[in-house]
């Protein structure tokens, strides 16, 4: 059974800086893409970026590019995200996702494209 567990999440003030981190087991990693998602109170599930399987490929939201970068160490099973310029708006309970499919990433700005997602962690943005 997969599992991804985020952490580094907190609170932190506008303009400022965190990095996320999700760790998957119970599976292969290294031959899937990757996603991070965020929903905030209220508001449904977005996607924020995401990233192929070799790490060669990242995807952003608009709403992020710029700011937010995600990586991934195959070798700790390991995606990141890094997120800078933290503005209100970003807060929110952010979810990695796996994708469904090994070595495709079809359309990793839907949700449809994953199939395992971890818990969330809460970010939280003060002024």
């Amino acid at each position: 059974q997969v599992q991804l567990v985020e952490s580094g999440g907190g609170l932190v003030q506008a303009g400022g800086s965190l990095r996320l981190s999700c760790v998957a087991s119970g599976g292969t990693f290294s031959t899937y893409g990757m996603g991070w998602f965020r929903q905030a109170p209220g508001k449904e599930r977005e996607f924020v970026a995401g990233i192929t399987w070799s790490g060669g490929t990242t995807y952003y939201a608009d709403s992020v590019k710029g700011r937010f970068t995600t990586s991934r160490d195959n070798a700790e099973n390991t995606v990141y995200l890094q997120m800078n310029s933290l503005k209100l708006e970003d807060t929110a309970v952010y979810y990695c996702a796996r994708s469904s499919r090994t070595t495709r990433f079809d359309t990793p700005r839907r949700a449809s494209e994953y199939d395992y997602w971890g818990q969330g962690t809460q970010v939280t943005v003060s002024s």
